[in-house]
């Protein structure tokens, strides 16, 4: 029998916990599924966009942490926000202060803009095209 596989958990790094929080849940409407004391001032704490997969808030703890918040992926978009309704989460995030760094566009593969969290990470927010 073949095991089947799914992503579940991705890990930004975050200048502390509190922020993550305050972004990922208070602005873009992320649920916290759990906020866990560790000890040593580390927290295991996981939000959840909706379904699928999580993302695992980690403090940087050192100095070579703290300079790559933000540049984890070099610059490009690390993470894709999948969005059903394009023009309301769109408007409901930007509203909210969220970031876009380009106008939308319509590409083959769906309906993409891409936003800037406020620890550097670039988010593409796509609605993909319906199959056909």
């Amino acid at each position: 029998m073949t095991a089947t596989l799914a992503l579940a958990t991705v890990t930004p790094l975050v200048p502390n916990y509190d922020e993550g929080i305050d972004f990922f849940v208070g602005t873009l409407g992320f649920q916290l599924v759990e906020d866990t004391d560790l000890g040593d001032g580390k927290r295991w704490v996981v939000v959840l966009p909706g379904k699928d997969a999580a993302l695992l808030l980690a403090k940087a703890s050192d100095e070579s942490q703290r300079v790559a918040i933000g540049q984890q992926t070099a610059g490009r978009v690390g993470f894709f926000l999948k969005t059903d309704n394009f023009a309301d989460t769109h408007a409901r995030f930007t509203a909210a202060g969220v970031t876009f760094l380009e106008e939308a566009r319509a590409e083959p593969y769906g309906t993409v803009s891409v936003f800037s969290d406020p620890f550097g990470n670039r988010w593409d927010l796509i609605e993909p095209k319906a199959p056909v």
